[in-house]
């Protein structure tokens, strides 16, 4: 009766509970978890922040999402850098139009890389980029 209550109060403060346990600290389902990772891949055709926000939010609640998602992060840092860079380049008056060329050509290859992967991962099978420098261990 008194467990009751106190998860009363927890829901009253915004906090949900589940069984005296926040629910943002619940480890995922199998499926779950898989789905996280899956979209951490996918997330790639946006560059490197879902990746980064997934793996910030849900490294702790699931293994496989954790160990996805830093692979994600890893290999869409650099090309989202380079993309930054070379959009930024684009007002550049004589070589715009190249620098609009490689700023598109990279994000069809991080496009093409994370929906393979994504693919990968969604069957359970977990992906390893052939290339990828692997910043963050």
């Amino acid at each position: 009766m008194a467990e009751d209550a106190r998860e009363e109060r927890d829901n009253a403060a915004g906090q949900p509970q589940y069984h005296g346990v926040p629910a943002n600290a619940l480890p995922l389902t199998a499926s779950e978890d898989r789905q996280w990772a899956t979209l951490a891949h996918f997330g790639g055709i946006l560059g490197c922040v879902p990746s980064l926000l997934i793996y910030l939010i849900f490294r702790e609640r699931g293994p496989f999402t954790a160990q996805e998602s830093k692979e994600a992060l890893n290999f869409t840092l650099p090309p989202t850098i380079a993309a930054v860079i070379a959009n930024i380049l684009v007002i550049v008056p004589v070589v715009g139009n190249l620098f609009a060329v490689i700023a598109t050509a990279i994000w069809i290859a991080l496009t093409c890389f994370a929906v393979s992967a994504g693919i990968h991962v969604n069957h359970g099978q977990p992906h390893r980029y052939r290339y990828n420098l692997r910043w963050i261990k």
